[in-house]
């Protein structure tokens, strides 16, 4: 266990109390040197061109390959000459045991031999994200960081090369010093509902057969709502009220989105879809009954497969999905469950 580290009068992760552990990784980001020597005693999440390295599990599943800074030390001094290539991992988290955990990416590495010598696999962030765990978040976030240095490595003002701290937190202008920080795209994600259908789309880049909530990035200057109520206006042609707030969720995809996920109500007399086949390929009202069963199927089952098929359980939108058909079981089980306008699910 990493040994308790002094920090003026702050002793720094040397319990599992969360305050301490968010402070600490605070000062890590903002000193340098004490950085620098957390690093030398940490745990490390290896990427390989923004693929993580996972391992297969006595049940079949992955999970990230979790390796101490000497092993990683040790592959890097007998793959690559470059001496410094461990400096430019980047500060993720620290662990409810107290462990300071990096990401780093060694994509000028063999592949192979990484993979060799670490005992795992790098495989693509998309299908990495079948992950389940409190280590999943993990690799989505050290994905993203990795993913903005490697595209920030100019001023946008100046066109002068930035240089990073040691945690990765930040990149500052060496003409200019202005201080750049990893960015997030808002989305807004929303389960539209009629009272007794929910409504469902599917853009041409999903897999066949996958319907989901509707979503959109927000516009400059708009609120949430604002953004809500104008996507689902031009994507399926519905006028929205009664909106409420479910959860968020970090989603590296495209690149870094942060995920909002809302419900909202239409009224029954005027729920025609009209959809933007623009923006959509189809959508269309799905029953409580067709929701349940599609639940309750798991993709890749055997014949006769599903008419179609939800987003998986890692993903906002199934929560914002499985959220509804137990309100609305529950409604129909007892009628005095019928959500009110200011009802929060």
């Amino acid at each position: 266990m990493l040994r308790p580290l002094k920090i003026g009068s702050l002793s720094a992760c040397c319990c599992s109390n969360f305050v301490s552990r968010m402070r600490y990784v605070n000062r890590l980001k903002e000193d340098d040197e004490l950085c620098a020597a957390a690093l030398q005693n940490s745990h490390m999440f290896l990427f390989h061109r923004l693929s993580p390295l996972l391992q297969r599990t006595q049940q079949g599943t992955f999970r990230p390959a979790t390796l101490r800074t000497a092993d990683v030390q040790s592959v890097l001094e007998s793959l690559c000459s470059d001496r410094t290539l461990l400096k430019q991992s980047v500060l993720i988290g620290c662990s409810e045991q107290n462990q300071v955990q990096f990401c780093l990416d060694v994509g000028e590495l063999d592949q192979a031999s990484v993979e060799e010598l670490c005992g795992g696999t790098f495989i693509n962030l998309r299908k990495a994200f079948l992950l389940m765990g409190s280590e999943a978040p993990l690799v989505a976030k050290g994905q993203a960081l990795l993913r903005w240095h490697q595209t920030s490595g100019f001023c946008s003002s100046t066109g002068e090369l930035t240089h990073r701290n040691q945690a990765g937190s930040q990149r500052v202008c060496s003409r200019s010093g202005i201080i750049y920080y990893p960015k997030m795209s808002p989305v807004v994600i929303v389960l539209v509902s009629d009272g007794k259908r929910c409504l469902l789309g599917r853009q041409s880049t999903f897999p066949r057969g996958m319907y989901s909530a509707l979503a959109g990035f927000c516009d400059m200057g708009e609120t949430l709502e604002e953004t809500l109520s104008r996507e689902v206006a031009e994507e399926v042609g519905l006028e929205v009220h009664s909106v409420s707030y479910s959860s968020s969720q970090h989603w590296p995809f495209p690149q870094s989105s942060f995920m909002m996920g809302f419900h909202a109500a239409v009224s029954s007399a005027h729920s025609q879809v009209s959809v933007d086949l623009t923006e959509l390929e189809d959508a269309r009202w799905f029953s409580l009954e067709e929701i349940t069963c599609a639940l309750q199927v798991k993709r890749g089952a055997p014949p006769p497969p599903p008419a179609f098929w939800l987003p998986p359980k890692h993903a906002i939108a199934h929560r914002l999905i499985t959220e509804w058909t137990d309100l609305q079981t529950r409604t129909t089980e007892d009628p005095q469950l019928i959500q009110s306008p200011d009802r929060r699910l």
